[in-house]
């Protein structure tokens, strides 16, 4: 059996713009993408800290410290919000005790703080 496991996340995350008349995804800093292990085109959950909304869209590579909502999403986020952007991986049963996501902490301008891998175990019985 396959379970439907967080595989990265960028925790807290300032918005820095928001372009409703572009295509639609997130722009993200291309830092931050690597250091979280993330694709372009990869789908992404949103989650707005700082109104509740939460929505899907789709990476694009940003400028250093940008964390831009394009298109219809730039309606869901205002420069300034706090985000969670996640990502997640179907993992088979037996993998679950030895995956360990990439979670990605910034500051207030979306600079790393710190990678951790080992902050939680996925237990099995």
């Amino acid at each position: 059996m396959k379970r439907h496991i967080l595989r990265a996340k960028i925790h807290r995350a300032t918005v820095t713009g928001a372009n409703l008349n572009y295509e639609g995804s997130i722009s993200i800093d291309e830092r931050l993408l690597e250091a979280g292990k993330f694709v372009i085109f990869e789908k992404v959950d949103i989650y707005n800290v700082s109104n509740g909304n939460r929505f899907s869209t789709y990476v694009i590579p940003g400028k250093t410290g940008e964390i831009s909502l394009n298109g219809a999403a730039a309606r869901l986020c205002m420069p300034g919000d706090v985000i969670i952007i996640a990502s997640y991986a179907e993992v088979e049963e037996e993998e679950l005790p030895y995956f360990k996501p990439y979670l990605v902490y910034v500051d207030d301008k979306n600079n790393i703080l710190e990678v951790k891998r080992d902050m939680y175990h996925v237990f099995t019985y």
